[in-house]
């Protein structure tokens, strides 16, 4: 099983971007492959390390990890870190100080700038079968990274703007020589950006995001199951540096009832008779979601007939109309007799 991300950092669950980076910064110090040649022990916690580090510093996949875990981060096709490359990437932003150069990996120039789409979400929405029946609207609320509306997703504090970065002159690349090479890296003052925040946001602290609880009203048709899954474009996570913004899934849940039994848009259900009605047969009022029915019950009766009452069932939105009522019939032995049905009952024994 995979560990805990923030456990492997050191940090706690509510950890600023800050404490994220300088723990991260600690452990690939430490567990470095150059420091340590050989120990694979150090190569698998360094790997751990930036693996975690890769989340954590991502606003959107953090926020999917705060939700789902590891399943989540794997359902939406992020799989934590993408080789040695990726992590040294990640190593070259924290240590392009360090280097001067952007460290080591080779060249992934202009990173910052590619526009990313935004993460998209799941919610798993329950409902009642009668819900499911007539369809109804719910009120949900989704916790979410989304712009800062007080800085419009720059960073920075209004009544200032970003500054051309000094560094890479806004290219959000540097080039450096080694030898007779010509190495371009992601600058690593603006981390590609080609701007610099000279004045970070009180309320996002420069990130450009904050956290939000959004509510949505989401409109559930008639005939939903378990798994049925209802897309509502552009409510999933935001986009960065231009991004469409993802969307959310809410996936619905029918609550089990605890009358019927439903076996795709046909129900089934229990109907209790006494071993009388059973034997001479007749008329029974049955409950089904659309009010009562009436069932004929044949004469001789056994436990556990079936009788079938057309289009009272489930709609069925793909044929549609409706499904069908299954009534099982579950005969009733009195447990206790009266002296004048004992006598009844040992005169009817006289007439079989």
């Amino acid at each position: 099983m995979k560990k805990d991300y923030y456990n492997i950092l050191g940090v706690s669950r509510n950890a600023s971007q800050q404490e994220i980076k300088k723990a991260y910064r600690k452990l690939a110090f430490e567990y470095h492959p150059d420091k340590n040649p050989g120990d694979r022990e150090a190569e698998e916690k360094f790997k751990e390390a930036a693996e975690a580090y890769e989340v954590l510093s991502d606003q959107e996949k953090r926020s999917i990890y705060d939700m789902y875990g590891h399943d989540g981060l794997k359902s939406r096709g992020f799989e934590g870190w993408g080789g040695f490359d990726d992590i040294f990437s990640h190593f070259s932003d924290i240590f392009g100080d360090v280097f001067g150069f952007g460290g080591f990996g080779g060249s992934r120039g202009g990173r910052g700038r590619t526009p990313r789409r935004g993460a998209d979400f799941r919610y798993d929405l329950e409902i009642t079968l009668e819900e499911a029946y007539n369809g109804t609207t719910k009120e949900i609320v989704i916790p979410r990274e989304d712009q800062c509306l007080t800085c419009g997703g720059n960073g920075s504090e209004p009544g200032s703007s970003p500054a051309t970065c000094r560094t890479c002159g806004g290219r959000g690349q540097v080039v450096n020589s080694q030898g007779f090479f010509m190495i371009t890296t992601t600058c690593p003052v603006c981390r590609g950006r080609g701007s610099v925040i000279v004045k970070k946001c009180s309320v996002c602290s420069g990130t450009g995001m904050e956290r939000i609880e959004k509510k949505l009203s989401v409109k559930i048709p008639r005939g939903v199951d378990t798994g049925s899954k209802l897309r509502l474009p552009g409510e999933g996570g935001s986009g960065e540096r231009g991004g469409h913004t993802g969307d959310l899934y809410v996936v619905v849940v029918v609550r089990k009832h605890e009358k019927f039994a439903r076996e795709d848009s046909d129900l089934h259900t229990l109907l209790d008779v006494s071993f009388t009605s059973a034997a001479l047969g007749g008329r029974r009022a049955v409950k089904t979601l659309d009010g009562d029915a009436t069932v004929e019950i044949p004469e001789g009766a056994q436990p556990g007939d079936v009788i079938r009452i057309k289009s009272k069932g489930m709609p069925s939105g793909e044929r549609g109309g409706f499904g069908d009522l299954f009534v099982h019939l579950n005969v009733t032995i009195p447990k206790k007799l009266t002296k004048e049905q004992q006598q009844l009952l040992k005169k009817f024994t006289e007439t079989e």
